[in-house]
This record gives C-alpha cells, structure tokens and sequence, in this order.
C-alpha cells in the first residue's frame, strides 16, 4: 500500500493537469471533474447487475473502488486547492459561534452521508456485495440520507468559505445527489418491484416527511437502530478529518502544484 502511494498520487496529479489544460476557469474545471466522477459513479452502478453476473460481486466492487476513489480523490484535491478562487462574496470565519456552527452542521451531515450500507464488511468486499433495502435508522428519516447529508455539508462550507467556486461547486454537488435520489430509487425498483414500492410508501426523500404523514413510525426503542457500528466508526471518521484538515490541504496543495 505505502509504495503505491507515490503513483496513486502522480496519477491523480497527471488526471487534474491534463483536466487545467481544459480551460483556465477553475470553476468549469470542478463541473467537469464533478460530471466525470458522476457519470463513472453512476453509469457503474447502473451496470452492476450484468457486470456482476460475468465477473462476480466482489471483483465488480473492487473495480467500482479502483475507479471511483482516485477520481474521488482528484475531485475533493481539486476543491480543496482552489476553494477561494474567485473572491469572497462573504466572510463570516470571524464572527463568533460561526465555527461551531459548521463544525456541528459538517459532523452532523457524516450521519446522513455514510451509514447507508451497514455492513462494513460488504464495502471492503470481506463479505460478497450485495443489494440491500434498509429501513432502519437513518432511513426511517430519509430514504436517501447521502443527498441529506450533502445538502447539510455543502450548506456547512458554503457558509465558511463564501467564494463563488464554493458555492457552484456545492450546488453542483447536490444537483448530482437530486438525480441520486432518482437513479437509486430505479435501481432499487428494478432489483426488489413491489417489494421497494411498499418501502417507498412508508419512507420519504425528505427528512420526516414520511414521519409527519404518518406513514412511518419511529419504534419505541429507536436509539437502539443507532447503537451500530457503522456510526461509531462515522464518528470517529468525521472527528478524524476535522483534525487532518491541515494535512488535507498541504496534500492538495502539494497534487494542485503542477502548474
């Protein structure tokens, strides 16, 4: 792993050279970073029934991940390092409760963001990848807690980094999420039929809708349904990144210096 880093990161470094040989505007450079990494993502996943029946589940989800990271990856960098282009439209970092506000807000997007597979095992491939429905934390709040999870995240740094990119950006991360939301529910409809529509009907896109309407009930022992452990390892996770910031930006910074 630690002498595959070196050329993980010169690939992601060659990958964001030849996309700034686009265009000079950074801000169409993060569209089009974010449209590749959307179509990858997305377009595999759609593939994933018929690709699986050749190649098996657990090879399929090593592919997915040896295409989705780096560009992940590459994605994020790319943000990092060219965050505050364009000017501050605002500055609020210096008004009191405003860190706190967004540090609580990011925290607090990770538990929408990734516990929707349950099953660490099955993320790693350990155990073979399969299609699941959840109805259980989370999603008794939201069926598509990721593009909850976003919204709250891209609001969170919106408001900390008040930049034009940011702010495009972010919409252009919650713009992918919204057709998430629809490519996932089809997914799920194609793969489970009546099975998913009766999962539809007592759950919501968004958050306590289905709650409110009362066609989802919280049982009495619902905290219980938070008590696993993929969101103690999202806490972790989440506390972790907070303290790497500084080492997230002296990485991207570092892929970014190409120019």
């Amino acid at each position: 792993v630690a002498a595959a880093a070196p050329t993980a990161a010169s690939g992601i470094s060659v990958y964001l050279q030849a996309m700034d040989g686009v265009s000079s505007n950074s801000t169409f450079v993060m569209l089009l970073l974010l449209f590749v990494f959307g179509a990858s993502h997305s377009g595999m996943a759609a593939l994933r029934p018929k690709a699986e029946a050749i190649v098996g589940p657990r090879a399929y989800r090593v592919s997915f991940a040896l295409v989705s990271l780096p560009l992940a990856a590459a994605t994020v960098f790319y943000y990092i390092g060219h965050r505050y282009d364009g000017g501050q439209l605002f500055s609020l970092q210096g008004v009191p409760g405003v860190h706190e506000l967004v540090w609580i807000l990011s925290l607090l997007s990770f538990y929408f963001l990734y516990p929707s597979t349950f099953n660490l095992l099955e993320v790693a491939a350990v155990d073979v990848p399969k299609v699941h429905l959840w109805e259980t934390g989370v999603i008794r709040i939201t069926r598509h807690p990721q593009m909850v999870g976003q919204v709250i995240w891209s609001l969170a740094h919106c408001l900390w980094i008040g930049t034009p990119f940011s702010i495009v950006t972010n919409m252009g991360l919650v713009g992918y999420h919204m057709f998430a939301c629809w490519h996932g529910d089809k997914r799920l409809r194609d793969a489970f039929g009546d099975e998913f529509s009766k999962l539809e009907e007592r759950t919501s896109v968004w958050p306590f809708a289905a709650i409110v309407q009362g066609r989802q009930k919280l049982p009495p022992d619902y905290w219980k349904e938070w008590a696993r452990a993929p969101y103690i390892t999202v806490t972790v996770f989440a506390i972790g990144a907070y303290l790497c910031h500084p080492l997230m930006q002296r990485a991207a910074y570092w892929l970014n210096d190409y120019q």
